[in-house]
């Protein structure tokens, strides 16, 4: 057959699925030819590709969108330094909700903050224990097995048997690969109509793969978006309720985000970027890590962070200061398009924002005057001293966020495990700490309701841990659109048409 015969062939094809659409009623091609009063058969190939081409964004616009809430869990603890021991149950941190669909666990001072850890190189041990125990509470072991290594498993090495990297644990814990969370899903209207084209006209394959990136980039990945786990898919996940989704230490700052692992394939576009605001304004003792993702049609960031310290009067304008230069510093990698515009690469562009961390904020009294209030119960005039409302009443941080009603006592600082707070039994006032509520998680955008705002009671740390639970909106399109490769609703049609012999047929 000559390429002539071939082209008449597509041309006659794609007139009998207009020509089957108007017996039918349908209107995904309807109009063009209606208005200039043409027939089928004497419209020209400018305006047959033309048609062709808006028929699938009728296509596209006839999945419809749905807002479903999923249920949050948000956790931060400064855990002073010390790597988790092989008896620290996380059940007792995270019972109180055990049946969300996200966490998000950020955690402060996994590791001393020494000129070793933050000038030389950072220790992963505890990171990759923290990551074991909250597996061992999540996923609910059976028989008292569960995949992965146990907390109790020792991570020593010696010269010749090095203990396991962080990049090797995480691995055991993941449900999909990391290629498919990073990769773009959401199919640019351009990339929807070139792939619908090759389609029908079987022209060149390009080099976009299912999942959206293309195979040069599958080749070599971007070191800077993922500096902790290459993972693979597990052998078998079917005992998993949840799978570890993003992993992050920056010194001792780290975030890891766990997900249900039926909503694990409907992630995309994870991005991870780290901000130093530590020594110099650029060491990674203080700063944050945050992530940005796309679960469904609704973007994310999640922001673990560590200001500065400090209880002096203007210290408070230290923290301001971090805060200030993480929302401008903070950049993401650039990412293809998404339905509703471009991928944000700032952290305020993005839907669905919760920052989390020890953000170091103290309460503006004496140490005499706060444990007089705390004393006698006042809290309100207690909270009405806390360095955070007051800036953020002022407009000076953190405009435009949320944070729920505290309704827990100051979780800083105590001393270790004890209830007693550190400054109860010094007399120096040097040493002595003002109890303060340094560990705070707030929020940014529509769609998010605080469904608790409490704290923990392990004495593990000088902190107490903070935890949250919301109620988030997500946009979903119905139809599956992730799961379906575009064209999947044309291929119906076509096969009303033609045989499966034909030569312009995909099996």
């Amino acid at each position: 057959m000559t390429f002539k015969e071939q082209d008449s062939r597509k041309k006659s094809f794609i007139r009998k699925i207009f020509a089957m659409g108007e017996r039918n009623g349908k209107r995904e091609f309807k109009g063009s030819f209606e208005s200039t009063g043409k027939g089928l058969e004497s419209i020209s190939d400018l305006e047959l590709d033309s048609a062709f081409l808006g028929s699938t964004d009728s296509l596209m616009s006839r999945d419809q969108e749905e807002v479903q809430s999923f249920r949050v869990f948000v956790a931060t603890w400064n855990v002073g330094g010390k790597s988790p021991h092989t008896n620290l149950n996380l059940n007792d941190f995270i019972k109180n909700d055990d049946s969300a669909d996200i966490y998000i666990f950020g955690f402060q001072e996994i590791v001393p903050l020494n000129a070793g850890n933050v000038l030389v190189i950072e220790d992963n041990e505890p990171a990759a224990r923290w990551l074991s125990l909250i597996n061992q509470s999540l996923n609910n072991p059976i028989n008292g097995c569960s995949r992965g290594p146990k907390p109790a498993t020792g991570f020593s090495g010696s010269k010749f048997f090095p203990k396991p990297s962080l990049k090797s644990i995480s691995k055991t814990f993941r449900t999909v690969s990391r290629r498919k969370l990073k990769s773009c899903n959401c199919t640019p209207l351009e990339l929807e109509r070139k792939r619908s084209k090759d389609f029908w006209f079987r022209c060149q394959p390009s080099h976009v793969s299912e999942n959206g990136i293309s195979s040069e980039e599958d080749e070599e990945e971007d070191p800077s978006v993922f500096d902790i786990s290459e993972i693979s898919i597990p052998e078998s996940g079917n005992e998993m309720k949840y799978g570890l989704i993003a992993s992050k230490q920056m010194v001792g700052i780290f975030v890891t985000i766990w997900m249900r692992k039926e909503l694990v394939p409907y992630v995309s576009h994870l991005r991870i970027a780290s901000t130093s605001r530590g020594i110099m304004g650029c060491l990674g003792n203080k700063g944050c890590i945050s992530v940005s993702m796309l679960i469904h049609q609704t973007s994310f960031c999640f922001i673990c962070s560590h200001l500065a310290s400090g209880e002096k009067e203007g210290d408070e304008l230290r923290r301001n200061l971090d805060v200030i230069e993480i929302l401008k510093n903070t950049q993401f990698p650039k990412i293809c398009r998404t339905p509703d515009g471009r991928m944000p690469e700032k952290i305020l562009g993005h839907k669905r924002i919760i920052w989390l961390g020890d953000l170091n904020y103290r309460i503006a009294l004496s140490y005499s005057d706060t444990r007089r209030l705390m004393e006698a119960n006042h809290w309100d005039e207690l909270l009405n001293k806390d360095q955070l409302k007051i800036e953020r009443d002022a407009g000076r941080v953190f405009y435009g966020w949320k944070e729920g009603t505290i309704y827990f006592a100051p979780t800083y600082k105590y001393y270790y495990n004890s209830d007693t707070y550190a400054g109860d039994l010094k007399k120096s006032k040097k040493k002595r700490r003002t109890p303060a509520w340094c560990d705070r998680i707030l929020w940014h955008g529509d769609g998010i309701r605080q469904l608790y705002y409490i704290r923990g009671e392990s004495q593990f740390s000088d902190h107490r841990p903070v935890c949250a639970t919301f109620l988030v909106d997500v946009t979903v399109v119905e139809g599956g659109a992730k799961k379906k490769m575009p064209g999947s609703n044309m291929k119906v049609g076509a096969e009303e048409i033609l045989s499966t012999n034909s030569s312009y047929y995909y099996p």
